[in-house]
């Protein structure tokens, strides 16, 4: 019997670099391995940049147009402070202003000391009706804005209770509360309870544990809550003009002032809010950083 030896393989003859590149990347890349894109996703996220914010860009210059009439106008008569200088001369501006600024802080304050307790029940614990509790908590914020309005309208003439400031606060509670849980449940799901568990071995009560451990590690989260919670209420109008009665907001006088021609000093105010909303995000990022090179 004759024996057979098996056959070798021949040399595999090298790939070509057309075939090993499209078996390798599926798609174009640059120096360093980035993948090269087409020119539509810049042209999408440019767009988007200018629409949100040329009307910013608008609010800001036309803040500082001399508007012979005293009324807001598209043609530009010259470069003017004089509304930054007169903002109290408006009658009734100013007083809607600082509403809407005490209304959202105090909302902001209350929801994270409500939204608080609630998002750590929700999502450290078990108990009967906690499905039912989130359910509530998203059904608030899919709800549609007239009918929350239309609904604590109802449920304040169904016990007598008056419209004015204090239905605008319960109301922009109300609401605030479920974005305030939303925040926080995702910080408290990233944050490990071994740390609480150590504190307690070592001989720390419960709430020594939370008011040392939990508390701290919470913190970054109920800012971005209540920063969230501040912004929602201060520029509401949907749901204030349910519940608002003789107060006035802002944004209520923003909008009765606009049936009649709407003072330059709105576009200031807009502007103050802008600026000061900018200035706490750059100090937030400038802390995040500093934290980070900290822990680095």
């Amino acid at each position: 019997m004759t024996a057979v030896s098996p056959t070798r393989p021949g040399p595999t003859a090298p790939a070509s670099p057309v075939t090993a590149g499209a078996a390798v990347r599926p798609g174009r890349r640059r120096r360093g391995g980035a993948t090269r894109r087409g020119p539509w996703l810049a042209v999408v996220y440019w767009v988007v940049i200018a629409i949100t914010l040329v009307p910013i860009v608008y609010m800001i210059a036309y803040s500082f147009n001399d508007a012979p009439t005293n009324r807001l106008t598209f043609a530009w008569n010259g470069f003017t402070t004089y509304w930054y200088q007169n903002l109290w001369n408006v009658s009734g501006l100013g007083s809607a202003f600082v509403t809407s600024v005490v209304v959202a802080f105090l909302a902001a304050i209350v929801s994270v000391a409500i939204g608080l307790p609630l998002a750590l029940a929700l999502e450290r614990y078990r108990f009967p009706g906690r499905g039912v509790v989130s359910s509530i908590v998203f059904a608030d914020i899919a709800a549609p804005s007239i009918v929350v309005g239309s609904a604590s309208l109802s449920f304040f003439l169904s016990v007598g209770l008056g419209t004015g400031f204090l239905t605008i606060l319960i109301t922009h509670v109300a609401f605030d509360v479920a974005y305030v849980v939303v925040v926080l449940r995702a910080r408290i799901a990233g944050t490990a309870r071994v740390l609480e568990e150590a504190a307690s071995d070592l001989g720390a009560t419960p709430f020594q544990a939370f008011r040392l451990v939990t508390l701290p590690l919470l913190a970054p989260g109920m800012l971005a809550a209540g920063l969230l919670a501040l912004a929602m209420s201060i520029d509401d109008y949907v749901i204030t003009s349910f519940v608002a009665g003789p107060s006035v907001t802002f944004p209520l006088f923003v909008y009765g002032a606009a049936k009649a021609g709407m003072p330059p000093q709105v576009l200031c105010f807009g502007t103050l809010v802008f600026a000061v909303g900018l200035l706490v995000a750059l100090l937030n990022g400038a802390l995040n950083r500093r934290l980070a090179r900290t822990r680095g």
